[in-house]
């Protein structure tokens, strides 16, 4: 989709008066393209006295290509905050960033991490570092990211698929967010390039749009892509199959005997399946006092329900193997609400709580389930939504504008990834940090 207004504020009379006016001054988004480095200048990596990563977080960098030495300007400030365990201790993040965050380059990168704090000596001062990443993403310009990752004691060794998401044009979109790294298995992919090599992923609803993108992506990584979506939508599923390299599965997921059909397509074709992204969701907009049962039960039916029939029928039958990866397709929606979308809202609350409930369960099988939570993604339905709720969708987070169904596809592929098994029941916003919600 074009957004003429960040077109205009990149030409050379806009610059002048975005600067002149004090308007939002979207910039360009460093994305991931096949072949680019992780990172396009260097990375200062610091620590506050006691931490347990920065070892291991210089050797991660230093295999994937990363130049630490640091420099007048850095791509990257990376900090290792798990020694922080009172107050005072917070300074260190004072004097590590304020010398520093004026020469953080174009859509540069802070990555900070510390330890859950509810398992912290200090819980008090970590759970303090969560305001400091959430305020300074919204000081950060020119594209620039903040994120917190809290790495439980004893996952020291399962960063490095989350440290590679975070710094790399994959995460272009996801800001000032928390995540979790936890126990299970550090399995490294044999080629960072196609992590998911020898895997079988289904995508529902994968006919168009942020389905259609993650389609791409998990086929780009090396999954073998099973896109499955409603028979109306045959034409436009097939295409995409085929553009990926993959096949398709016509069914309503919504139908009685669907996880049934499901998980015997998937024992029968491919001897089960890896990655199950559950992606298909509907709206069925109004306010509730205008709004008809049916639009009530349809929305839960698809974006919830089904989903949670085809989690427990895959499970018992063990047709989603072990190691295996489940995401769901939440939205901030589900976090902060909105108006006219109870029915949407209360479906997507319901999608955070799917990952709550079943983390414990995948993570027997040495599995994971997650979901990401998209904010304003460019699509043929913001397309058409008023010009004004568009342009406000768009400028009301830190990056001023909105995102691409690829965004949303690249983190789903970082929850796919093998290597990242320690990364178990988290909701991570693709919004650029929106302003609605935590």
């Amino acid at each position: 989709m074009t957004d003429r207004y960040q077109r205009f504020t990149n030409s050379g009379f806009g610059r002048q008066l975005v600067k002149r006016l004090g308007l939002p001054n979207p910039t360009p988004l460093r994305r991931h393209r096949p072949g680019d480095p992780l990172l396009d200048g260097p990375a200062l990596l610091g620590a506050a006295p006691g931490g347990r990563l920065a070892d291991q977080l210089a050797r991660v960098l230093k295999t994937a290509g990363v130049d630490t030495g640091g420099g007048d300007t850095n791509a990257a400030l990376v900090f290792d905050a798990t020694g922080i365990d009172v107050p005072e201790d917070l300074r260190a993040l004072y004097d590590f960033f304020h010398p520093v965050l004026r020469g953080l380059g174009r859509c540069g990168r802070v990555v900070i991490f510390g330890t859950p704090p509810e398992g912290a000596t200090g819980r008090v001062a970590q759970r303090a570092l969560e305001g400091f990443v959430r305020s300074l993403g919204k000081e950060l310009v020119r594209g620039s990211t903040a994120h917190l990752v809290l790495v439980e004691p004893g996952a020291e060794d399962r960063v490095e698929s989350t440290v590679r998401f975070l710094l790399s044009g994959k995460s272009a979109y996801v800001d000032a967010q928390v995540i979790r790294v936890g126990g299970g298995p550090a399995t490294a992919p044999d080629d960072w390039d196609r992590p998911l090599a020898g895997k079988v992923a289904l995508v529902t609803g994968a006919s168009r749009g942020i389905g259609a993108a993650i389609a791409d992506v998990l086929a780009r990584d090396g999954a073998h892509v099973v896109a499955l979506d409603v028979p109306a939508q045959g034409a436009d599923l097939a295409a995409v199959a085929n553009r990926v390299g993959g096949s398709t599965l016509q069914l309503d997921i919504t139908a009685a005997d669907a996880p049934t059909r499901l998980v015997d397509h998937l024992r029968t074709r491919h001897d089960g399946v890896d990655i199950v992204v559950h992606n298909a969701g509907i709206t069925r907009d109004k306010k509730l006092v205008n709004m008809k049962e049916s639009a009530w039960d349809a929305v839960i039916a698809v974006n919830l329900a089904s989903q949670l029939r085809v989690n427990d029928a895959l499970l018992a039958e063990n047709a989603i193997r072990d190691g295996g990866r489940i995401v769901g397709v939440s939205s901030i929606a589900g976090i902060a609400g909105n108006t006219g979308q109870t029915n949407y809202g209360t479906s997507k609350a319901g999608v955070i709580g799917m990952v709550e409930a079943y983390a414990p369960l995948l993570a027997e099988r040495g599995g994971t389930v997650n979901a990401v939570a998209p904010g304003f993604i460019e699509t043929k339905m913001t397309a058409a939504v008023p010009f004004f709720v568009r342009e406000a969708g768009r400028r009301m987070n830190s990056l001023a504008q909105g995102g691409l169904p690829v965004d949303v596809a690249e983190t789903i592929a970082w929850y796919a990834n093998p290597a990242s098994s320690g990364v178990n029941g988290n909701i991570v916003r693709v919004c650029g940090q929106s302003l609605l919600g935590a």
